[in-house]
């Protein structure tokens, strides 16, 4: 199964940058769980709500690829797809974009896992939510 994209866009803060003036590494992966959650936001789901069913979405792993710096003010785009889905796994790819010149900043892929709130073990996500996910 793989899913359209869906694009969700970022302004660069000062609080993103390190003392280079680019944005810090480690918040590109902020910006692409933003738009994660944003993306289950149009679908109808929040987090919030999520987890009053006793159902979390937890990073399992991840891996990155860094090819261009964003900087102060940059406005970014930054993209995810579903490659493939499972009843308890979601695996992502996402990709940040200044907007400006659409260059590749960073590429990464996430293997979401859908647990229980209270013990932390997997669990098959809401039927409404993998029927939202095909249905995108």
């Amino acid at each position: 199964m793989t899913s359209p994209e869906y694009s969700f866009p970022v302004r660069v803060y000062y609080e993103d940058t390190d003392a280079g003036g680019v944005v810090y590494y480690v918040n590109y992966l902020k910006f692409m769980e933003r738009t994660r959650t944003e993306w289950l936001r149009t679908l109808g789901f929040s987090q919030h709500e999520l987890a009053q069913l006793n159902t979390l979405f937890v990073v399992h792993s991840s891996q990155a690829r860094y090819h261009a710096p964003a900087r102060l003010d940059d406005e970014l785009r930054v993209t995810a797809r579903i490659s493939n889905m499972k009843r308890a796994r979601l695996d992502f790819e996402q990709r940040v974009y200044r907007s400006a010149d659409n260059t590749l900043l960073c590429e990464a892929q996430f293997v979401i896992a859908c647990v229980s709130a209270d013990s932390f073990k997997p669990k098959a996500m809401p039927d409404a939510l993998q029927v939202a996910f095909k249905t995108v």
